[in-house]
Formats: C-alpha cells, sequence, structure tokens
C-alpha cells in the first residue's frame, strides 16, 4: 500500500488548523503529523517531522510567512509547500512563489479545491488559485532582459521540457509526451534550473510564462 502524504498545517489560527485537519484527515492517503502556529515552530517541526507537504498561511504573525518558506525550504529543498491564505495581491503571489512555494490557493477554495492542490503540488505541479492564475498572469507580461539571456542557455530539448513545466505537467506526463524516461526529465529539469539560476519548478514556470514560451491553462 502507498503511504501516506505527510502533511504539516501552518497557520496561526486554531480553528483553521482545526479545519483542515479535519477534512484533509478523512483523505485516505493522507496524514496530518503536525501543525504550528508561527513560523520558528514551522522550521523547526520541519526539520523533526519531515512532511512531504506543508500547508501554510503566508500572512502569520510579524510577517514571519515569507521568512518561514525560505527558512523550510533551505532545510527541507525536496519538501512541497502550499500556501493557503485570504490575501491573494500580486506582491504577496511573486513574493511567495520567489521564496519557494510551489502552490498558492486563497482560503474560499472548496475543500475538494485544497485536497486536489495538496496532491499536485506533492506530485511536482505548478498550483494556483484561479484568481491568483490572474494576477500572476498580469505580473509577468513584463519581460525581464535577465531571462533572455539564461534562456538561450537552454538546449531544444530543455526548451521542450521547460514549456511543458510552465503548462503544469508532471515528470511523468513530461515522459510520455516526449517519449523519454522520467530520470531523464529529472536531469532536464535540474540543468534548466541551474542555468536560470532557480530553485525551483514554479519560478521556472513563471521565467517560461514571462517570456512568452508558454501560456496559463
Amino acid at each position: 500500500m502507498k503511504e501516506a502524504i505527510r502533511i504539516l498545517i501552518v497557520d496561526d489560527y486554531a480553528v483553521v488548523r482545526e479545519g483542515l485537519r479535519a477534512f484533509i484527515s478523512t483523505e485516505p492517503n493522507m496524514e496530518v503529523v503536525g501543525e504550528a502556529a508561527d513560523g520558528p515552530s514551522a522550521i523547526e517541526q520541519c526539520q523533526a517531522l519531515k512532511p512531504d507537504v506543508v500547508v501554510i498561511d503566508i500572512a502569520l504573525p510579524n510577517n514571519e510567512g515569507l521568512d518561514a518558506i525560505r527558512a523550510i525550504k533551505e532545510a527541507c529543498p525536496h519538501l512541497h509547500l502550499l500556501v493557503l491564505t485570504d490575501q491573494g495581491r500580486e506582491e504577496r503571489v511573486l513574493a511567495a512563489m520567489k521564496a519557494g512555494a510551489q502552490g498558492y490557493m486563497l482560503k474560499d477554495a472548496t475543500t475538494q479545491d485544497v485536497i486536489k492542490a495538496i496532491n499536485d503540488v506533492y506530485r511536482g505541479e505548478v498550483v494556483l488559485h484561479p484568481s491568483v492564475a490572474y494576477v500572476l498572469l498580469r505580473a509577468v507580461q513584463t519581460q525581464d532582459e535577465s531571462d533572455e539571456t539564461a534562456l538561450k542557455a537552454l538546449t531544444s530539448r530543455e526548451t521542450e521540457v521547460l514549456q511543458l513545466v510552465a503548462r503544469g505537467r508532471t515528470n511523468r506526463d513530461i515522459s510520455a509526451q516526449l517519449s523519454i524516461d522520467e530520470r531523464t526529465v529529472r536531469v532536464h529539469v535540474t540543468h534548466i534550473l541551474q542555468k536560470l539560476g532557480l530553485h525551483n519548478r514554479t519560478q521556472a514556470a513563471l521565467v517560461a510564462l514571462r517570456n512568452g514560451l508558454a501560456e496559463l491553462e
């Protein structure tokens, strides 16, 4: 039997943590392994519990949300981060993605949308709330000249992989579409991130969107 996705919930409101735990725990493939109410506790629990996915509110007290995301990704780089918040402003979305979040959902989402987002983020997909996707689309309209220089360093195959990553495709999807081994896809993604000077797939997707290599679907 496949192991359950281990989840850490980070939110400063106990009632939100309790609600998330209640409906996540009904999912047979998910397990809530811990909760945290602030950034320092979240970082400590990530190191101790080693969850697969952290569901975190970016609006933690004392502006700790972004710092916590950065610290968690630095301490546990293979962990997946899903922001679940009521703040959908452009600067917050971009800051969270730049810090290392792989998904951004708003708290008006349905429980099933959140469950799907957790599953998708765990599989390595880019997950955006519909209104956040619109905000992001506006934000990526301005091309960065440094992007263009870095993108020229990609091989044609790496560019193909980047385009599919930007469309939210998993490594398995990319493997099937390009008829290459899934391990080869992982190597391509690693090279893409290195050449672009990025830390995760979501940041790579933003570069691709900003430079017209893909469009939000």
